[in-house]
């Protein structure tokens, strides 16, 4: 059995859902995922895939 699992769903369902619970947390969930989405793309996935 095979498990992919993709870093940027997963970061954007946790991040919709946190800013539902706690909306003043927009600001800081927004610019970690921008972070996190910036490094990502800049080193790769590599290290992110569950097999």
């Amino acid at each position: 059995m095979n498990l992919n699992l993709s870093l940027t769903p997963l970061i954007s369902l946790i991040a919709g859902i946190l800013i539902l619970v706690m909306p003043k947390l927009l600001n800081i969930i927004v610019a970690i995922y921008l972070i996190v989405i910036g490094l990502v793309g800049l080193f790769g996935t590599g290290a992110f895939h569950l097999h």
